[in-house]
């Protein structure tokens, strides 16, 4: 999410060009995943489940110059979620125009006779932990706070790295 600021705002033109290629990336991996059963297998292409979150939030309201625990912080969330919500949404309807719904559609919560809610995701948002993925993009973790500026982390080979919260650090030096 961090990298989506631009000028001291947030580039919501460039996050909804994210998120459609995310969600277009997020349905392909049901088809392409190799799963362990053929029950489960079924299941996730019945459901066709994606989880599209918002790693780096902490990294975005420090990019902002707003406090995680602060009103506009709050506001800041409620609305890049609702956006990212919405334009993953569409993005899904699009989906389902071109593939078709997901298979468990009918009767589903989604089956209400609106052509805005013909999904090809059951689910499409999600708020996951993604820990170890903020290490590798070298952003904040899901949408929790900074739990430090920095930290050695050590990982199953015990192998240890020293991260930094950058953005954060950045935004310290300048104040």
């Amino acid at each position: 999410m961090g990298k989506f600021v631009k000028d001291s705002k947030i580039d919501y033109s460039g996050l909804k060009k994210i998120v459609n290629s995310a969600v277009r990336f997020l349905d392909n991996v049901v088809d392409m995943s190799k799963f362990p059963l053929k029950e489960i297998e079924e299941t996730v292409k019945k459901n066709r489940k994606i989880g599209l979150g918002v790693m780096g939030f902490a990294d975005m309201l420090s990019e902002l110059g707003v406090g995680y625990d602060s009103e506009e912080g709050r506001k800041i969330g409620e609305e890049v979620m609702e956006f990212i919500s919405k334009s993953s949404k569409e993005c899904s309807v699009e989906l389902a125009k071109e593939r078709g719904v997901f298979p468990a559609f009918e009767g589903s919560i989604h089956d209400t006779g609106k052509l805005e809610d013909r999904v090809r995701n059951a689910a499409i948002t999600t708020i996951a932990p993604t820990g170890t993925t903020g290490i590798i993009a070298d952003a904040s973790y899901g949408i929790e706070p900074y739990f430090a500026i920095s930290y050695t982390h050590q990982d199953a080979d015990g192998h240890k790295r020293r991260f930094v919260a950058k953005t954060l650090e950045l935004s310290l030096i300048h104040i």
